[in-house]
């Protein structure tokens, strides 16, 4: 019998995921919000749904495994409005939510881990950890996956520091973690091999790291000056932008190593863009 995945919101981390079950047999369904993205993923070998115009109970009845990554609103989780009663009724071997690291709030700096108590200062962070809950209390075999800042594939600073825009934000202190989608996607397999009902995995390289040295690294492979370095507190940001620096903190791997055996193929920012590079050119 064929593994079916369901990958509700299927987007950049899902689809590295969805590459890997196409080549191991699997069917493979995306939900997406555009006929061109549809267009692209069906090219890519992924069924396509348009949701949330497309009814998924047939979906769910076909499912033996669940991703989702869409994302909580004000209201709560969408997937959970539309299908919460449905999913909690299903059989499924294995369901995967993919979180944030934002649900650990600040930490000026310091380290955090899965067992760290959650206390995001963000709404987006507050609005994940509730849908955390929220989906643990269906009786899912559920994995919950926080997520450091994603980067791959055309999601770097490369196109940044080639066209003379990107500036080196000075926090003192400030550190971020970050994850290759690539990693995400190996990890996330891993699990599905070894489940855990009820596990809860960080995904993140081994190097936290200041924003402004990833892109003077950038910089420096690209063999162009280094950007212009910008006090934070008078740097022109999006609000967006901005509440990302509010959060502070140092994201430890270790579970995903000593439970999944993950061998993080690209350990740090270093690895992750000379490898994006080589890609690019």
């Amino acid at each position: 019998m064929n593994k079916v995945m369901l990958s509700i919101g299927h987007g950049f981390s899902a689809r590295a995921l969805g590459q890997h079950l196409l080549n191991e047999g699997w069917i493979v369904y995306g939900t997406t919000r555009s006929k061109e993205k549809a267009a692209a993923l069906r090219r890519e070998g992924i069924e396509p749904i348009i949701w949330p115009e497309t009814n998924l109970l047939p979906y769910l009845e076909k499912a033996t495994h669940i991703l989702t990554s869409v994302a909580p609103n004000p209201d709560g989780d969408p997937v959970l409005h539309a299908y919460g009663e449905e999913l909690s009724r299903g059989s499924f071997e294995w369901v995967g939510y993919l979180s944030t690291t934002g649900v650990y709030g600040n930490h000026d700096g310091g380290w955090v881990d899965e067992d760290t108590q959650l206390n995001p200062t963000t709404k987006r962070g507050e609005m994940r950890r509730n849908a955390e809950a929220a989906w643990s209390t269906l009786g899912l075999p559920l994995h919950i996956f926080r997520l450091a800042g994603i980067y791959g594939p055309g999601r770097g600073p490369f196109a940044k520091v080639r066209s003379g825009s990107a500036r080196r934000i000075i926090k003192k202190n400030q550190v971020f973690s970050r994850i290759h989608v690539d990693d995400i996607a190996q990890t996330l397999y891993a699990s599905i091999c070894s489940p855990r009902i009820g596990a809860v995995y960080n995904l993140c390289d081994n190097d936290p790291a200041p924003p402004e040295d990833v892109i003077g690294f950038a910089a420096e492979l690209l063999g162009m000056p280094i950007p212009p370095a910008v006090n934070f507190e008078v740097a022109e940001m999006t609000p967006m932008a901005r509440s990302f620096y509010a959060e502070n903190k140092k994201v430890r791997n270790n579970l995903i190593k000593d439970e999944l055996g993950v061998d993080l193929k690209f350990p740090d920012y270093r690895a992750g863009l000379r490898a994006l590079l080589k890609q690019t050119d």
